[in-house]
Protein backbone atom coordinates (compact mmCIF):
# COMPACT_ATOMS: atom_id res chain seq x y z
CA UNK A 1 0.00 0.00 0.00
CA UNK A 2 2.95 2.34 0.46
CA UNK A 3 4.06 1.78 -2.65
CA UNK A 4 0.64 2.56 -3.80
CA UNK A 5 0.76 5.84 -2.21
CA UNK A 6 4.38 6.62 -2.97
CA UNK A 7 4.11 6.15 -6.78
CA UNK A 8 0.05 7.74 -6.95
CA UNK A 9 0.70 10.63 -4.51
CA UNK A 10 -2.68 10.00 -2.81
CA UNK A 11 -4.05 7.00 -0.50
CA UNK A 12 -7.53 5.43 -1.88
CA UNK A 13 -9.37 2.80 0.68
CA UNK A 14 -9.58 -0.60 0.82
CA UNK A 15 -13.33 -0.48 -0.74
CA UNK A 16 -13.75 -4.10 -0.36
CA UNK A 17 -13.73 -3.93 3.71
CA UNK A 18 -17.23 -2.90 3.16
CA UNK A 19 -18.04 -5.09 0.35
CA UNK A 20 -20.50 -8.71 0.83
CA UNK A 21 -18.38 -11.39 -0.29
CA UNK A 22 -19.73 -14.56 -1.88
CA UNK A 23 -17.90 -18.10 -3.88
CA UNK A 24 -19.42 -20.75 -5.78
CA UNK A 25 -18.93 -22.90 -2.59
CA UNK A 26 -17.78 -23.55 0.64
CA UNK A 27 -15.45 -25.85 2.14
CA UNK A 28 -16.40 -26.47 5.61
CA UNK A 29 -16.53 -23.02 7.45
CA UNK A 30 -13.95 -20.72 4.85
CA UNK A 31 -16.67 -18.65 4.07
CA UNK A 32 -15.85 -15.68 1.18
CA UNK A 33 -16.16 -13.11 3.59
CA UNK A 34 -12.74 -14.12 5.08
CA UNK A 35 -11.19 -13.11 2.09
CA UNK A 36 -12.31 -9.55 2.92
CA UNK A 37 -11.50 -9.39 6.96
CA UNK A 38 -8.88 -7.04 7.16
CA UNK A 39 -6.67 -9.79 8.19
CA UNK A 40 -3.40 -10.91 5.93
CA UNK A 41 -2.94 -14.37 7.66
CA UNK A 42 -2.47 -16.63 4.86
CA UNK A 43 -2.62 -19.61 7.07
CA UNK A 44 -6.00 -21.79 5.67
CA UNK A 45 -5.35 -23.59 9.15
CA UNK A 46 -5.70 -20.97 11.40
CA UNK A 47 -9.36 -19.94 10.01
CA UNK A 48 -8.20 -16.64 7.85
CA UNK A 49 -9.00 -17.76 4.08
CA UNK A 50 -11.97 -18.46 1.97
CA UNK A 51 -11.73 -21.72 0.17
CA UNK A 52 -14.49 -23.47 -2.05
CA UNK A 53 -15.06 -27.19 -2.49
CA UNK A 54 -12.14 -29.52 -3.67
CA UNK A 55 -12.30 -30.50 -7.15
CA UNK A 56 -14.58 -28.00 -8.76
CA UNK A 57 -15.17 -26.46 -12.03
CA UNK A 58 -14.51 -23.26 -12.84
CA UNK A 59 -14.60 -21.84 -8.94
CA UNK A 60 -14.69 -18.22 -8.69
CA UNK A 61 -15.67 -15.93 -5.69
CA UNK A 62 -16.71 -11.99 -5.85
CA UNK A 63 -17.22 -9.17 -3.84
CA UNK A 64 -19.41 -6.60 -4.21
CA UNK A 65 -18.81 -3.48 -3.59
CA UNK A 66 -22.07 -2.26 -3.04
CA UNK A 67 -21.64 0.57 -5.79
CA UNK A 68 -19.56 1.50 -8.77
CA UNK A 69 -16.17 2.38 -7.87
CA UNK A 70 -13.02 3.63 -10.29
CA UNK A 71 -10.67 0.24 -9.18
CA UNK A 72 -6.91 1.04 -9.39
CA UNK A 73 -5.46 -1.90 -7.33
CA UNK A 74 -6.34 -5.14 -6.52
CA UNK A 75 -4.15 -6.86 -3.83
CA UNK A 76 -4.48 -10.89 -3.35
CA UNK A 77 -3.13 -12.81 -0.48
CA UNK A 78 -2.05 -16.37 -1.63
CA UNK A 79 -2.68 -19.72 0.96
CA UNK A 80 0.88 -19.54 2.85
CA UNK A 81 0.46 -23.73 4.62
CA UNK A 82 0.37 -25.41 1.37
CA UNK A 83 -1.23 -25.95 -2.37
CA UNK A 84 0.54 -21.71 -3.48
CA UNK A 85 0.02 -23.17 -7.40
CA UNK A 86 -4.19 -23.75 -6.59
CA UNK A 87 -4.30 -19.79 -7.53
CA UNK A 88 -1.88 -19.98 -10.74
CA UNK A 89 -4.02 -18.95 -13.83
CA UNK A 90 -6.25 -17.41 -11.81
CA UNK A 91 -8.28 -13.82 -13.34
CA UNK A 92 -9.32 -10.68 -11.66
CA UNK A 93 -12.39 -9.42 -13.22
CA UNK A 94 -14.18 -6.37 -12.83
CA UNK A 95 -17.34 -4.59 -13.67
CA UNK A 96 -21.12 -4.23 -13.45
CA UNK A 97 -22.55 -7.38 -14.41
CA UNK A 98 -23.59 -10.14 -12.96
CA UNK A 99 -23.44 -12.63 -16.17
CA UNK A 100 -22.24 -15.79 -15.27
CA UNK A 101 -21.99 -14.75 -11.70
CA UNK A 102 -19.50 -11.97 -12.38
CA UNK A 103 -17.32 -14.11 -14.51
CA UNK A 104 -17.77 -12.08 -17.68
CA UNK A 105 -17.02 -9.16 -16.95
CA UNK A 106 -13.67 -7.66 -18.29
CA UNK A 107 -10.69 -9.17 -17.15
CA UNK A 108 -7.98 -6.85 -14.75
CA UNK A 109 -5.38 -9.05 -14.64
CA UNK A 110 -4.19 -12.47 -14.57
CA UNK A 111 -2.85 -14.44 -11.48
CA UNK A 112 0.42 -16.32 -13.15
CA UNK A 113 1.74 -17.09 -9.73
CA UNK A 114 1.79 -15.64 -6.10
CA UNK A 115 4.08 -17.77 -4.05
CA UNK A 116 3.35 -19.11 -0.99
CA UNK A 117 1.93 -16.31 1.92
CA UNK A 118 2.96 -13.82 -0.14
CA UNK A 119 0.55 -10.82 -0.93
CA UNK A 120 0.80 -9.07 -4.89
CA UNK A 121 -0.49 -6.43 -6.24
CA UNK A 122 -2.54 -6.44 -9.71
CA UNK A 123 -3.03 -3.11 -11.97
CA UNK A 124 -5.72 -3.47 -14.35
CA UNK A 125 -4.75 -2.56 -17.91
CA UNK A 126 -5.00 0.61 -19.00
CA UNK A 127 -4.56 2.11 -15.35
CA UNK A 128 -8.14 1.40 -13.72
CA UNK A 129 -11.23 -0.32 -14.33
CA UNK A 130 -14.90 1.06 -13.33
CA UNK A 131 -17.15 -1.65 -11.53
CA UNK A 132 -19.86 -2.88 -8.82
CA UNK A 133 -17.92 -6.38 -8.69
CA UNK A 134 -14.44 -7.75 -8.59
CA UNK A 135 -13.78 -11.49 -9.11
CA UNK A 136 -11.26 -13.71 -8.64
CA UNK A 137 -12.18 -16.52 -11.39
CA UNK A 138 -10.29 -19.94 -11.75
CA UNK A 139 -11.30 -21.82 -15.39
CA UNK A 140 -10.91 -25.22 -15.47
CA UNK A 141 -11.62 -28.20 -14.07
CA UNK A 142 -11.02 -30.06 -10.85
CA UNK A 143 -9.60 -26.49 -9.23
CA UNK A 144 -9.86 -25.17 -5.90
CA UNK A 145 -9.68 -21.87 -4.92
CA UNK A 146 -8.68 -20.54 -1.77
CA UNK A 147 -7.82 -16.48 -1.11
CA UNK A 148 -6.73 -15.25 1.98
CA UNK A 149 -7.21 -11.65 1.74
CA UNK A 150 -8.72 -9.59 -1.82
CA UNK A 151 -7.73 -5.76 -0.74
CA UNK A 152 -9.82 -3.87 -3.40
CA UNK A 153 -8.27 -0.06 -3.73
CA UNK A 154 -10.49 2.31 -5.26
CA UNK A 155 -12.05 5.66 -5.60
CA UNK A 156 -16.04 5.91 -6.13
CA UNK A 157 -16.72 5.84 -10.03
CA UNK A 158 -17.61 9.19 -11.13
CA UNK A 159 -15.31 11.22 -8.82
CA UNK A 160 -12.20 12.50 -9.93
CA UNK A 161 -8.97 10.70 -8.80
CA UNK A 162 -7.65 13.87 -6.96
CA UNK A 163 -10.47 14.10 -5.43
CA UNK A 164 -9.58 11.99 -2.95
CA UNK A 165 -5.61 13.42 -2.73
Amino acid sequence: FLFVVFLQGYPLPNVALKGEATQSSTLSVATASKAIDGRRNSFYSNGFCSHTAEDETNPWWRVDLQRSFTITAVKVTNRGDCCAERLDGAEIRIGNSLENNGNNNPRCASISHIKAGKTYTYRCDGGSMEGRFVNVFLPGQKKTLTLCEVEVYAAPAGRALSDWI
